[in-house]
C-alpha cells in the first residue's frame, strides 16, 4: 500500500510511540501513576507517549493544531488542519498488564477526518486509512465482516465504571442486546474496538461518552473498510456527542434499533 507523506508522518509517530509504550509496559509494576478521577489513571507511560507523538507531529507539520488527550488543545496558525491523538487508549488494561492498548492520531481538515492510524504496538499491529484510499492492517486490504443476522454476530461495547457514565442505561441497552446477539464484548480501548469493527472481527460496535480522540481515527477506519458510523441519534456528531454506533449497514440498524428500545 503506498501511503502519502502525512500518513507516513502519522505512522511513524505512532510507531515510536508505541515502542516507548511497549519499553514500560515490560516495567509496568515500576510505573510512576497518578489518578485523574476514580478508575481513571495516567501514567508516565502515557505521558511520555503524548510528548513523542507531539514532537513528531509538529516537527513535520508546525501549523497544524492539536487536540490531545492530556494535555488538550493547542490552536495551529494553519486554521485548517488538526491533529486528534490519544497516546494511550486502553489505559487501564496497560496498567494492569492486558495487552490491549493502542495509540490513536487522526488528521481533521476543515471539520472531516481524512486520516487515521491505530497501532497496538505489543500485538504488532498498524491500522492505517486514509479518506477515499481504503483501510489497513500491517497492509493488508480490510473489509467490514459480512454477516448480518444478529444471532451469528459478535457485538463490542463499553460499559461504564465507577464514577462514570449512566450504569442504568447500560445495563438497559446490554438486556436489549445481549438475547439477540452471538456474544458480546468489553475490550476497554475504544480505537482498538472500531479497528476490529473494520477488520471484521467485531459485527458492531456501540458505546457512549467518548472523547474525539478516542474514536476520531476508528470512525474514519470503519467507513473505509465498508461500514457505518453514527452517534446513537443516527447522526453525524459522533465527536459532539460522545456516542458512536458502527458496523456494517445491517447490523448497525439492528443495533440502533435495539438500543432504541432501551430508551423507550
Amino acid at each position: 500500500m503506498a501511503r502519502t507523506a502525512l500518513l507516513n508522518v502519522m505512522v511513524q509517530a505512532a510507531i515510536k510511540a508505541g515502542r516507548s509504550l511497549v519499553r514500560d509496559f515490560g516495567e509496568v509494576e515500576n510505573l510512576q501513576v497518578s489518578r485523574k478521577g476514580p478508575s481513571d489513571f495516567v501514567s508516565a507511560a502515557d505521558r511520555r507517549a503524548e510528548e513523542i507523538v507531539r514532537a513528531e507531529l509538529t516537527k513535520a507539520r508546525p501549523a497544524y493544531g492539536l487536540l490531545m488527550e492530556e494535555s488538550g488543545a493547542t490552536e495551529g496558525t494553519d486554521g485548517q488542519h488538526r491533529w486528534i491523538v490519544d497516546p494511550l487508549d486502553g489505559t487501564t488494561n496497560f496498567l494492569h498488564g492486558i495487552p490491549i492498548f493502542a495509540v490513536s492520531i487522526a488528521l481533521e481538515r476543515q471539520g472531516q477526518i481524512v486520516a487515521g492510524v491505530i497501532f497496538n504496538p505489543v500485538m504488532d499491529e498498524l491500522y492505517t486509512t486514509e479518506r477515499g484510499r481504503g483501510a489497513f492492517l500491517n497492509d493488508r486490504r480490510l473489509r467490514v465482516a459480512g454477516r448480518t443476522a444478529l444471532p451469528d454476530c459478535l457485538i463490542g461495547t463499553g460499559i461504564p465504571f465507577l464514577g462514570k457514565g449512566d450504569h442504568g442505561r447500560a445495563l438497559r441497552e446490554i438486556r436489549q442486546v445481549m438475547p439477540e446477539v452471538a456474544g458480546i464484548r468489553r475490550c476497554g480501548a475504544a480505537a482498538l474496538d472500531l479497528a476490529w469493527v473494520a477488520a471484521g472481527r467485531y459485527d458492531g460496535f456501540w458505546e457512549h461518552g467518548l472523547s474525539p480522540w478516542d474514536m476520531a481515527a476508528g470512525i474514519l477506519m470503519v467507513r473505509e473498510a465498508g461500514g457505518f458510523v453514527c452517534d446513537i441519534n443516527g447522526r453525524d456528531d459522533m465527536l459532539e456527542t460522545g456516542s458512536i454506533v458502527a458496523g456494517n449497514e445491517a447490523v448497525q440498524g439492528h443495533l440502533r434499533k435495539l438500543l432504541a428500545a432501551a430508551r423507550d
